[in-house]
């Protein structure tokens, strides 16, 4: 597959992988990129079909995100133990490649990202069914006025996000069309439901395996720790179930980030970067 990709910094500097979070793009980590005090060669793509990476055509599987990783660190770092720093989606795809490539890895960060809520076999029926439901339509993402209007669409989804930030990411999040109006770049299947379970145990095997240490930046303010929490009954807190799936992990550690939302790396990029490069550093 073809992918598209940004680089900063320079050849020979250490390298740092950044994997982005679902519905974004490489180009979101530039704030955390310029809060950065040290010599880094970082390299981000747009996973497949988003951003302005290709395409596929049929849906979209989580597995073979990790797949393209391992081609992205085949041509970049073949021979060498590397940095990975992923947001959400991309916190996810590293956490369960450094269990499967354990030697692969020599520091994982994982940006707001725990795993998903946990899934009962009894889900399997209604997710099958309504995967099918939605092949029935086709879908598509509603069309934007202009890059300003995308621009506002961002500040509402994240109120913390200042104009000048959300007019940098519009221009990267979307494309203009020759009338002037904007069309988001990311395939709009990525939309559609998975059909299969999510089996928190068999994510829990996985991360048992990693090797390398790992520092979980969680967001003060993100709806994910409580989304991560799904329908547990025992009264348990939302923190306390993250650090509970932290446990699993070998050398794991969590810190969390005040005033930050999901989109921490926008929201407080300085205090991310002052969690991020003593890990990597040691």
């Amino acid at each position: 597959m073809r992918h598209h990709l940004i680089e900063w910094g320079e050849a020979g500097a250490p390298k740092l992988f950044m994997l982005h979070g679902w519905m974004d793009i490489g180009a979101s980590f530039q704030f955390l990129v310029d809060a950065l005090q040290r010599r880094w060669h970082v390299i981000a793509p747009d996973l497949r079909g988003f951003g302005r990476s290709q395409w596929q055509p049929q849906g979209y599987w989580f597995a073979d995100y990790v797949a393209d990783l391992e081609a992205l660190l085949d041509r970049y770092a073949p021979d060498e133990a590397v940095n990975l720093v992923g947001h959400s989606l991309g916190g996810n795809i590293v956490m369960l490649y450094g269990g499967t490539r354990p030697k692969r890895a020599r520091r994982i960060v994982s940006l707001d990202a725990f795993g998903l809520p946990q899934e009962s076999a009894e889900a399997a029926p209604r997710k099958f069914a309504k995967w099918l439901d939605a092949l029935r339509e086709p879908l598509a993402f509603a069309p934007y006025a202009n890059l300003d209007a995308v621009a506002a669409r961002l500040q509402r989804t994240n109120p913390r996000l200042p104009e000048d930030k959300a007019r940098f990411l519009a221009e990267h999040w979307a494309e203009r069309l020759p009338d002037g109006t904007a069309r988001l770049l990311s395939d709009p299947r990525h939309k559609l439901p998975f059909p299969s379970v999510y089996r928190m145990e068999e994510v829990l095997a996985v991360w048992k395996r990693i090797s390398a240490p790992v520092q979980w930046i969680a967001a003060a303010d993100s709806h994910v720790l409580e989304w991560v929490r799904g329908h547990d009954e025992s009264g348990v807190d939302a923190i306390s179930v993250v650090r509970e799936r932290l446990s699993h992990v070998p050398d794991g550690r969590l810190a969390v980030i005040e005033n930050a939302g999901h989109m921490l790396h926008h929201d407080q990029p300085e205090a991310v970067a002052r969690v991020l490069e003593p890990f990597l550093a040691n």
